[in-house]
């Protein structure tokens, strides 16, 4: 599958009517231009991939609609600048990886399906994206030895604050994560000192739920 003339364009209508619902930083834009999304779908779903809306991804999972990818990237990049390291809670299909990785952050990213994780892996690959950092495991637990990272962005519906996260979260880091059963609100919690976190709310929205273990 190739990124046609065509499959641009109608990434770049796509973008434009985002930008009609929210004034997206034009960084945020931009990097998600630069990913076809349509390669990180099955070939029979390539005529929805430029739709704002979710898609099946297998392993009961799902690519987030385009305004979701776009507005969790943007509350990251409001605080997180380039070349800083990033968590990513909830590979899946790398979508949202690639995406960070074109805003020029160093990905760190988890997934607990081990297909998801597989397929990731060759999507990103074949896309060229070869620094992102892959882990198949649990997103509860994060990534410690790593730590601490800047940015923190968790792709799925968590049923609280993930507290062993927080303690991953660098000072002056940011965390944007979906909480919440059936609806989530999209938090953000700024780390503002060691003992010290900050939390706001951003709007409602549906995801898969976040989950224990590996699968």
């Amino acid at each position: 599958m190739l990124d046609s003339l065509q499959h641009k364009g109608r990434r770049k209508k796509l973008l434009a009517q985002l930008s009609q619902k929210f004034d997206f930083d034009p960084k945020v834009i931009e990097a998600m231009q630069r990913v076809p999304r349509h390669m990180f779908v099955d070939f029979g779903l390539d005529h929805l991939a430029y739709l704002d809306k979710p898609l099946p991804i297998g392993a009961r999972q799902t690519i987030s609609q385009p305004y979701t990818v776009a507005m969790q990237s943007q509350l990251l990049w409001e605080r997180v600048g380039k070349f800083e390291k990033v968590l990513e809670i909830g590979t899946g299909c790398g979508y949202q990886t690639a995406v960070l990785a074109e805003l020029g952050y160093r990905v760190f990213s988890i997934e607990r399906q081990r297909s998801l994780f597989v397929q990731a892996q060759k999507n990103l690959v074949r896309l060229e994206y070869h620094s992102p950092l892959l882990f198949y495991g649990d997103g509860f637990a994060g990534q410690p030895n790593f730590a601490p990272f800047k940015g923190i962005l968790i792709t799925c519906g968590a049923p609280g604050i993930p507290q062993a996260l927080l303690l991953q979260m660098a000072v002056g880091g940011r965390m944007v994560v979906p909480v919440g059963e059936g609806t989530q609100k999209m938090v953000v919690i700024d780390r503002v000192s060691a003992s010290e976190f900050e939390q706001s709310e951003h709007g409602d929205y549906k995801f898969v739920p976040m989950l224990e273990g590996t699968e």
